[in-house]
């Protein structure tokens, strides 16, 4: 979702905390030679071994003296630690300034879930699966044509899309074997054209979202399609000697495998909520409980579809386009006519038959119209210019 750029005074109405700056991140594919794949992986190497080291000593420390250990402590330690490490030397200082932040925000979270009576989980080390990103917060990057990197070089980059705003942060990352550079950027929000028009949508499994003017719009089962591969890639893997290579190659091509769903599914919902975004000014959609449906009967379907993933796309879109993105309670929505009769359905139940206002349509097409219907009666609105 958007965030206000940090230092941002600027009001506009209509935006989140009234703020006109928002935060925007942009991926673009790397292609590094050999050698910065080297180098990038041993800036990963370094950084890792640096947190791991961090939450060891704050670790050590309060067992021993009961004493917390804060960053400006240990970000004081790394000129000693690069006068004897030459591979600590060979990286970029805000690079490790970042790694030890990073640190210290994980204890800073831990805290807060004890403050709020949670059950926190300690923080853990991380192996090299599991450190896969290292960020440039201000200085040591540049990107004309191609992205230059302090201590690595120039790297040549995909640039799909222009970067829009201005560029705050750099993260350099892995996923499979495959580097990206995430740029975040402050940038102003694009209004659209003025639009009064309201819809209503429903989410589900037998069709992904229904419209309030009965447009329904397929489930991909993107997941479903792939499990075939996914199982005998899977198979793969059960058969190798684990942490061997082979075993670690076929480890490899399940996590593409899952990689290319996700990336089908991204491009589904992206192009969706643009569509629904440009096409109307006031939304409302259920304000489901996802996580508390993916633990359910239909849990894989539930995880396939990715509702939750879909509503936060089509919040920041509605919120930079200058539309009205609102949720309703999704309580009886399927159990009531948009007439107000009550209307008692089962889940096997898809058609919806209204005795007093004679209506006839899908069960989802009814909810969807209910969901405007509630969405309407609510508030009263003003769109967003």
């Amino acid at each position: 979702m958007f965030r206000c750029a940090p230092g941002c005074a600027a009001k506009r109405p209509g935006h989140a905390r009234g703020c006109a700056m928002l935060r925007r991140t942009f991926k673009y594919r790397l292609y590094p030679n050999r050698r910065q794949r080297e180098k990038l992986q041993a800036t990963l190497d370094v950084c890792r071994e640096l947190y791991n080291a961090a939450l060891q000593e704050r670790r050590e420390a309060w067992s021993s003296h009961r004493k917390g250990i804060h960053y400006v402590e240990q970000a004081n330690q790394l000129p000693d630690i690069k006068g004897v490490r030459k591979d600590v030397r060979a990286i970029h200082s805000q690079v490790l300034q970042d790694a030890l932040r990073r640190i210290d925000k994980t204890f800073q979270a831990f805290f807060l879930r004890c403050k709020r009576g949670q059950v926190p989980g300690f923080p853990r080390f991380r192996s090299e699966s599991r450190y896969d990103s290292f960020t440039y917060p201000q200085t040591g990057f540049q990107l004309n044509g191609r992205l230059w990197l302090s201590k690595i070089g120039d790297i040549k980059i995909k640039l799909h899309r222009p970067i829009r705003g201005e560029i705050k942060t750099l993260t350099v990352k892995r996923e499979n074997g495959m580097w990206y550079a995430c740029f975040s950027c402050a940038v102003e929000p694009e209004p659209l054209r003025a639009n009064d028009k309201a819809v209503g949508l429903d989410v589900g499994l037998l069709s992904f979202v229904t419209w309030s003017d009965g447009t329904e719009i397929g489930n991909p089962r993107l997941f479903r399609k792939a499990q075939e591969r996914l199982r005998r890639a899977q198979r793969r893997v059960a058969r190798r000697q684990r942490f061997s290579k082979r075993w670690k190659k076929a480890v490899r091509l399940v996590a593409k495998i899952h990689r290319k769903v996700f990336n089908q599914r991204n491009d589904f919902q992206h192009k969706l909520s643009r569509e629904i975004v440009n096409n109307y000014g006031v939304i409302f959609a259920e304000d489901l409980n996802v996580k508390g449906l993916s633990r359910g009967l239909f849990a894989k379907s539930v995880h396939d579809a990715g509702w939750a993933a879909f509503f936060q796309k089509l919040s920041y879109k509605a919120e930079s386009a200058g539309r009205t993105f609102l949720p309703v309670d999704p309580r009886g929505t399927s159990q009531r006519c948009p007439c107000g009769e009550p209307n008692p359905k089962r889940l096997s139940d898809r058609k919806h038959v209204c005795l007093k206002c004679r209506l006839v349509t899908t069960r989802d097409h009814a909810t969807a119209i209910e969901v405007l219907r509630l969405g309407l009666s609510l508030q009263s609105l003003t769109v967003v210019q």
